[in-house]
């Protein structure tokens, strides 16, 4: 009797564990996580993290916007950078780290994802597109890096991506470019989930073809001929010529602007406009200085920089010198009749670099600028140089108002402001690369490319007693670098250089 009843149980046991496992894979799935992700939404995570937190509060403010000399700051420690010439690799690491992680990794999944659908062929093309504008951005702030084999951790589990050379990087981006352009199908499918054009597929176009002629121009020290080449085989009629088409990522109160979240943080009493950059505005009589600077007259900490004292008149402004620490720029300051160094002008947080205020990464008054350059070289053949040239100063003032509407620019001003600054061939490129300099304002990967390219606007060099370099031409490799990858890494400084501060990309001739 008592092995019945064993047996019994043995055998409702077995059935009830029958039971657990057949339903096993129900007990344990979520009813409410996602089991996969339209790849759409990987894209604009993309856009999203272009000007991300961390790379803002990075390498842009500490590094690209003071080389350019228009925002620095006078302080040390995790804030040393371009305002000593000196290498800060915790801040150099950024925009590698916030690129790699967050955009490369999805770039390349979307494209693995959809390359072979038909049906999203259209996202298969933005995401090209999307991935050669933050391969430009990282090649052209590193040098040599891993392109080919970027991304593939994900996808075949390689961990050791080897470094492409910035020639052939470029090569890979021009044919990207070019291929993905004239890939884009108005009668495919419209993917209304992009953040950055709602899908509009013409659009797409205009940025990548504007981001090609970005590309070509920057050839123009390493090989004109390929730079001509690239420059005369796009159509006008396919670039951004029109504010509405700018390529700008849009932030809300949810996915803030990166560096108006430093700035309007931990970081907001920190950083100043330079003097060159305002007493270039103010000499000028650039209306644009009114719409970008504020100054806190008589602050004397961060606490005191209240609205009830902030000047946004020209007059007013005064931009902090190059080459000051924090123990040197109060005496600076005091010479200068200001409370203290609170007291210099910055760009106004409240405006310019407030959390919503959109991020530009191509814009209508850029290529316009370029264009100018490309017809006085003789590189297009369409159009005029100084139309060219005022077009793409008025586009950028009127452009400050899709910031925020107290930045706008009158149009009176806007008009004098041209006339009083006409086009003169004889100083062409100074003038040209001078407006992008200003045009590119906020923007620093693409400031501080253009003004290795191009050598203007003439800066002095940062007079900063402990520099360690004349002048930066690049950011150096993360630490972690030489430390998981470095049999790769060295094969990259052995065909580059050295990896410090002025070693020079590929296309940066002397």
């Amino acid at each position: 009797m008592q092995k019945i009843i064993l047996y019994s149980s043995l055998i409702l046991m077995f059935v009830y564990i029958s039971a657990c496992d057949n339903d096993y894979d129900d007990l344990n799935t979520s009813k409410v996580a996602a089991l996969s992700i339209d790849p759409a939404y990987q894209l604009n995570n993309v856009v999203l993290n272009i000007n991300g937190g961390g790379f803002a509060g990075g390498s842009q403010l500490i590094y690209d916007l003071g080389i350019v000399q228009q925002i620095i700051s006078p302080n040390s420690g995790v804030l040393t950078g371009a305002n000593y010439n000196q290498d800060n690799r915790g801040a150099t690491q950024t925009l590698w780290q916030a690129y790699y992680r967050n955009c490369v990794r999805n770039t390349v999944d979307v494209m693995n994802q959809t390359a072979d659908d038909p049906e999203r062929a259209n996202l298969y093309n933005m995401a090209r597109i999307l991935n050669s504008y933050v391969f430009l951005v990282l090649t052209d702030e590193y040098g040599d890096i891993p392109y080919t084999e970027a991304g593939k951790g994900y996808l075949d589990q390689n961990y050791f991506p080897t470094y492409n050379s910035q020639q052939d990087i470029y090569n890979s981006i021009i044919s990207e470019l070019s291929a993905a352009s004239a890939a884009l199908n108005p009668s495919g499918r419209i993917e209304t989930a992009d953040v950055l054009y709602g899908g509009d597929v013409t659009k797409w176009r205009k940025f990548a073809n504007s981001l090609l002629f970005r590309v070509g121009m920057r050839l123009s020290k390493v090989d004109q001929s390929k730079a001509q080449q690239t420059v005369s085989a796009i159509s006008l009629a396919d670039l951004i010529l029109l504010n509405e088409d700018n390529a700008m990522i849009r932030h809300d109160n949810n996915y803030q602007n990166g560096m108006g979240i430093t700035l309007n943080g931990t970081e907001a009493a920190n950083f100043y406009l330079t003097e060159p950059f305002v007493e270039h505005l103010k000499v000028t009589d650039d209306p644009r200085l009114s719409s970008i600077a504020v100054r806190y007259v008589g602050a004397t900490s961060g606490p005191t920089q209240t609205p009830e004292i902030a000047s946004f008149d020209p007059a007013d402004q005064i931009g902090m010198p190059m080459g000051h620490d924090n123990s040197t720029i109060g005496s600076v300051a005091t010479d200068l009749g200001l409370a203290s160094f609170y007291d210099f002008s910055q760009v106004d947080r409240r405006r310019m670099i407030k959390l919503t205020a959109p991020y530009f990464m191509v814009s209508a008054a850029q290529t316009h600028l370029l264009l100018a350059e490309a017809r006085h070289r003789g590189w297009i053949t369409t159009g005029d140089a100084a139309t060219y040239f005022e077009t793409g100063i008025r586009l950028h003032m009127e452009q400050l108002a899709m910031v925020d509407e107290a930045s706008a620019v009158d149009l009176a001003d806007i008009n004098e402001y041209i006339s009083n600054n006409p086009f003169d061939t004889n100083i062409a490129y100074e003038q040209i690369n001078t407006q992008y300099w200003i045009a590119s304002f906020l923007n620093g990967p693409e400031v501080f490319a253009n003004y290795r390219r191009s050598g203007y606007p003439v800066l002095t060099t940062n007079p900063y007693p402990g520099k360690e370099v004349d002048f930066i031409r690049r950011l150096t490799y993360p630490v972690s670098e030489g430390s998981v990858n470095e049999a790769n890494l060295q094969v990259a400084i052995d065909r580059m250089g050295p990896d410090v501060l002025d070693t020079r990309v590929w296309w940066d001739t002397p």
